[in-house]
C-alpha cells in the first residue's frame, strides 16, 4: 500500500475540488494512483461537485452569530456564483449549519471547520443548486473581558465585528456599523502598515515635486497630504456617520471605552472575477444543443 501523503491529497483537492475526505479515500482505493483516483472519482456523483469547483464563486452571503453575553462572536463568509443562489433557502441552512459549527468549536480555520459531515452537506448542495459553494472564511473574537458587537448590512453582503474593552453592546453595534460604512482601515494611527505610508509618501512626493517649488516647501506638502490619509483610513479619526459632528475616537472615549479591534467581511471581495462574454455563452450553448439533436436523429 503506497503512503498517502498530505501532499497527494492536496493535489488531488487542487484537481478536482473535492473534499479532503473524499480525495483521502480515493487514493486510498487507487493506492496512491492520482490519476486512476481521478477516474474513480469521475465516476462517483461527488464529481459533478469538481466540475464546478473551477467556477468562479464570488456572491453569496456573510452571517455573524454573537454569544448572549457579548463575550464572543463568529463570522463566516460563503460564496455562489450566482445571487439567486445565494437566496435559495436550502444555501441559508447550509451556511447557517456551518455558521453553528464555527461557533460551538470556536473555529476560524475553514480546513479544520469543513470536516467530513459539512463538506458532504456543501457537495450535496452543489449537486441540488448546481452551482460551486465555498466556505471561503471565517472569522473569530472572543478575549475575557472584553464586548462584542456586530452588525450585518441589510442584503447580508457586508458584516462587521468589533471589540471594546468597556462601552456595551449599543456602542459597538454603533461602532461596526460604521465600520460596515466607511471601511476603515486600521483602528489607530500608528497601526497604518510602514510600507503603506512608504508608498503614498512616495506618490506624494512625486506629485508635489512636479509643483516645481522648493525642497522644504515640498516635505511640508507631502506631511500634510500623509497626516489627511491617515486620518481618512483610521477608524478613531473618522466621523461618526450617525453623527458627522463627532470623531469615533471621541464618541468611544466618552463611553469609557476603547476599540481593541474589529474585522469587515464584504461578499466576494478580493475575488478575481472573470469577464463573461454572454454572446459566446449563449452561441456555445446553442451549438451544444444542435450537436445533441443531430446525434439523436
Amino acid at each position: 500500500m503506497a503512503e498517502i501523503t498530505a501532499a497527494l491529497v492536496k493535489e488531488l483537492r487542487e484537481r478536482t475540488g473535492l473534499g479532503m475526505m473524499d480525495c483521502k479515500k480515493a487514493l486510498s482505493e487507487s493506492n496512491g494512483d492520482i490519476d486512476q483516483a481521478i477516474e474513480d472519482l469521475r465516476k462517483a456523483s461527488g464529481m459533478k461537485a469538481a466540475k464546478k469547483a473551477g467556477r468562479t464563486a464570488a456572491e453569496g452571503l456573510v452571517l455573524v452569530k454573537v454569544a448572549s453575553d457579548n463575550s464572543s462572536a463568529v463570522m463566516l463568509e460563503v460564496n455562489s456564483e450566482t445571487d439567486f443562489a445565494a437566496r435559495e433557502e436550502n444555501f441559508s441552512v447550509f451556511a447557517g449549519k456551518v455558521l453553528d459549527a464555527a461557533f460551538e468549536r470556536q473555529e476560524a480555520d475553514v480546513t479544520k471547520l469543513m470536516d467530513d459531515e459539512l463538506e458532504q452537506a456543501r457537495l450535496a448542495l452543489v449537486q441540488k443548486i448546481g452551482e460551486n459553494i465555498t466556505v471561503r472564511r471565517a472569522a473569530v473574537v472572543a478575549e475575557e473581558g472584553l464586548t462584542v458587537g456586530s452588525y450585518v448590512h441589510s442584503n447580508d453582503k457586508i458584516a462587521v465585528l468589533v471589540a471594546l474593552r468597556g462601552g456595551d453592546e449599543a456602542l459597538a453595534k454603533d461602532v461596526a456599523m460604521h465600520v460596515a460604512a466607511v471601511n476603515p482601515m486600521v483602528v489607530k494611527a500608528e497601526d497604518v502598515p510602514a510600507d503603506v505610508l512608504s508608498k503614498e509618501s512616495e506618490i506624494y512626493t512625486a506629485q508635489a515635486a512636479e509643483s516645481g517649488k522648493p525642497a522644504d516647501i515640498i516635505e511640508k506638502m507631502v506631511s500634510g497630504r500623509l497626516k489627511k490619509f491617515i486620518a481618512e483610513i483610521t477608524l478613531t479619526e473618522q466621523p461618526f456617520v450617525k453623527d458627522p459632528d463627532v470623531k469615533i475616537g471621541k464618541l468611544v472615549q466618552d463611553a469609557n471605552a476603547e476599540i481593541i479591534s474589529f474585522i469587515r467581511f464584504e461578499v466576494g471581495e478580493g475575488i478575481e472575477r472573470a469577464a463573461v462574454d454572454f454572446a459566446s455563452e449563449v452561441a456555445e450553448q446553442l451549438k451544444d444543443s444542435d450537436d445533441k439533436d443531430k446525434k439523436n436523429k
